[in-house]
């Protein structure tokens, strides 16, 4: 599963005035009409923690050149407010924190929470949002540290997480020969 390459997002939200983020290992949207998406956090989480106790979420897309941005949401054991005092972000629709360095962010509603195995997905009905006018080189999983931990320990690499001009800036293509 880890040749399936996709964009880094970093998940925050807030609760009692507690501003919580991370970043995320899976997330996809799932339905255009009526828009909604899905992203997975681990149960044990902070941002689990407070986003149970929140109606909103925000998911921020971070650019190629926001590494540490990343690095600053992947690591576990930082305070909330240590993280958030490491970063510009400010106020958002529904209160959530928006990070100032994102390529693109919503904020979505969250419709429901189903426990997933060691994790917990939160399907979100997208309510605001913004983008550039123009397109953005995107930050990948692939292109994040080994030792990064998006929420939980790192699986054992498939492949050595390159691209070639051949894979395109979305990941990697593949094909299945079915008999």
């Amino acid at each position: 599963m880890s040749m399936l390459d996709s964009p880094a997002f970093v998940m925050t939200t807030q609760a009692d005035g507690q501003p919580a983020g991370a970043l995320v290992a899976f997330a996809s949207q799932t339905s255009v009409q009526p828009p909604s998406f899905m992203v997975s956090v681990p149960l044990d989480s902070r941002i689990h923690e407070v986003a149970n106790r929140s109606e909103y979420v925000a998911l921020h897309v971070l650019p190629r050149n926001q590494q540490v941005l990343a690095e600053l949401f992947g690591r576990r054991g930082d305070g909330a407010a240590e993280t958030f005092a490491r970063c510009p972000w400010r106020g958002g629709p529904a209160g959530m924190p928006i990070l100032d360095d994102a390529a693109a962010w919503f904020v979505a509603r969250t419709y429901s929470r189903s426990p997933v195995g060691d994790h917990v997905a939160y399907l979100l009905e997208p309510v605001a949002a913004w983008a550039p006018d123009g397109p953005e080189d995107l930050l990948y999983l692939s292109d994040l540290d080994e030792d990064l931990d998006p929420g939980q320990e790192a699986p054992q690499r498939l492949h050595d997480g390159s691209r070639s001009d051949a894979n395109g800036r979305y990941g990697l293509r593949f094909t299945l020969d079915v008999p």
